[in-house]
């Protein structure tokens, strides 16, 4: 291997190692965190909780309807408090809510509620639309790699840095996911480049 291969590769792995460092500092946190609830520390679910119910809400909010989220959120939450104890790699905090909010997400499909019949008689009172819950709406209609990552950005807020740490999705996966879909979604809007 020559000289400047070697030089080549020595810079690629020193900027893989900073950029690691910058986001093992946050890994910290949340590992602390997590180590802090085993511990039995109660108030440390309170942040646990602040630091990813942006995600979960992004990820339910991408599948399931608005009026069923909150409660779903917290069912995930419930959840991951009663079996935080046997989450093996506790720096794999959001990828596992993430997964725990996709399952609860297909459960309430799979669980579908028990429907009642309405009456003839009965009146429809005109729903509200607005601007967001259309485009909400567009976005659901989007492929899941797509919908995910454009809720979790456009209406959680995250970067795609935040989506990729959390979801444990790659940088480039969720940069690819963010380009397409939001091309998809200008098209379906009808919003021109």
């Amino acid at each position: 291997m020559s000289e400047r291969e070697m030089t080549g590769n020595l810079f690629l792995l020193a900027k893989a190692t900073n950029s690691k460092a910058k986001l093992s500092e946050k890994r910290r946190k949340e590992v602390e965190i997590i180590e802090r609830i085993c511990a039995g520390d109660d108030h440390a679910f309170s942040q646990f909780y602040s630091h990813f119910a942006p995600l979960v809400h992004g990820i339910l909010l991408a599948r399931l309807p608005r009026d069923e989220v909150a409660d779903i959120v917290q069912e995930v939450f419930m959840s991951a408090f009663a079996n935080l104890h046997n989450l093996r790699d506790t720096t794999a905090g959001g990828s596992w809510l993430a997964m725990i909010a996709r399952n609860r997400a297909a459960e309430f499909y799979r669980n579908g509620k028990p429907t009642e019949e309405l009456a003839e008689n009965l009146q429809s009172r005109p729903v509200p639309t607005s601007e967001a819950l259309e485009v909400l709406t567009v976005i659901r209609s989007l492929p899941d790699a797509y919908r995910e990552t454009l809720v979790l950005r456009l209406v959680e807020g995250m970067t795609g840095p935040e989506i990729s740490e959390q979801t444990g999705l790659t940088a480039d996966s969720v940069r690819v996911n963010l380009h397409r879909g939001m091309k998809l979604l200008r098209q379906k809007l009808g919003i021109e480049e």
